[in-house]
């Protein structure tokens, strides 16, 4: 925990999922130069609706929560990180209204804030579905750090919202000022297509979807390998992205029933989109939460799993060591976690930590496909 200090007042903020003594804060000096900035001019003042986009742990929401925000982003992290910093400020958790980013907030905004995503395709989807909630008079304001803005990011702004000019750098962050051109005509961007004919697979996803026109060479190692998956009569794809090992599975195995798990709304919704393209209605579940939180102990027999390894723009096994932990919660007494990863990051070490045993399944020069089962 932290306190962020700036002239809206004074909070005390947490990264999401909260860890003991976590050295990384929940704001970055970007949210402090738009804050600031907003200050400076005098905004919002109390009629205006406010929108915030991509806010990570709620540092913006809660910092301007007296003007009732509305927030919209794809991550359901960022949604409970804001009302976990809600509920330690003692602030009203309804005071905030959240749209996940596949949802077009109704009505018009007069001051829109938007922190700048990693994934280039999910700005500009994003900055495409805000355009009718945006009226020619509304104050729009990009930011993002250094490091983190792209001259690709600022070119999007300019193309899709109108005129756009930059503030110099602060403490390494940067602003971006939009004026709303009204006239232009943009639709959302459609799911992109990938097309792999060797696994006779045609996947849908949304912009912004990890692995968005390729297959990530862990998936592709996995799926090479899928023959040698244990029979399961219920499976669990750990962070699903598009679905692609989920579906795999499935269609080795024809009576098992599927959960797809992911913390991005555009990633389950992905994984909706091509089970159903393929097995039409058979039962699935799709759920947008945290790891695991919510899923039955003892419930499953495999668990696949390709997980990340950063959160937002930081680069950490935090998330990694959590789906482990929960993945042996949640499996059966016998049931196998399946994990790939990058062979540096050492998922050997910890799944031998947790489950007593590890096994190599396969390798590359890059991955490791590795099983560790629940004695």
């Amino acid at each position: 925990m932290s306190q962020i200090s700036v002239p809206q007042g004074q909070w005390d903020l947490y990264r999401y999922p909260v860890r003991n003594n976590d050295p990384l804060r929940a704001w970055d000096a970007a949210d402090e130069f738009i804050l600031n900035e907003l200050h400076d001019q005098s905004l919002p003042q109390p009629s205006q609706r406010l929108l915030i986009v991509n806010d990570s742990f709620g540092a913006l929401s809660c910092c301007l929560h007296p003007y009732e925000p509305t927030l919209v982003s794809d991550s359901c992290l960022a949604y409970h990180g804001l009302l976990h910093n809600l509920k330690s400020n003692r602030i009203a958790q309804d005071c905030i209204t959240f749209f996940d980013s596949l949802t077009t907030p109704p009505g018009h905004y007069d001051i829109v804030l938007i922190k700048v995503p990693k994934s280039l395709a999910l700005l500009e989807d994003q900055l495409v579905r805000l355009r009718p909630v945006i009226k020619p008079e509304s104050v729009i304001i990009g930011a993002a750090m250094v490091k983190h803005l792209s001259a690709s990011a600022i070119e999007l702004f300019e193309k899709i919202l109108g005129p756009t000019h930059t503030s110099l750098a602060r403490k390494k962050a940067r602003l971006i000022f939009s004026s709303f051109d009204a006239e232009r005509t943009l639709t959302p961007l459609p799911p992109a297509n990938l097309r792999l004919p060797e696994f006779q697979l045609n996947l849908l996803q949304h912009p912004g979807v990890f692995s968005m026109n390729r297959l990530d060479l862990g998936s592709r190692l996995v799926l090479e390998q899928s023959h040698l998956l244990p029979p399961a009569k219920v499976i669990i794809d750990l962070g699903c992205g598009n679905g692609i090992l989920g579906i795999t599975a499935a269609r080795q195995q024809p009576e098992a029933h599927l959960t797809f798990v992911d913390e991005s709304y555009r990633a389950v919704d992905s994984a909706r989109i091509n089970f159903e393209a393929i097995f039409g209605h058979r039962p699935a579940r799709f759920e947008v939460i945290d790891c695991l939180n919510g899923i039955d102990r003892d419930s499953a027999d495999l668990i696949i799993n390709n997980p990340p390894f950063h959160q937002q723009q930081v680069v950490g096994d935090q998330v990694a060591w959590q789906m482990f932990r929960q993945a042996r919660q949640v499996l059966r007494r016998s049931g196998q976690l399946w994990v790939v990863g990058n062979r540096h990051l050492g998922y050997h070490t910890k799944l031998k930590r947790l489950f007593g045993n590890c096994k190599l399944v396969a390798s590359t020069h890059k991955f490791v496909l590795l099983k560790a089962t629940k004695s």
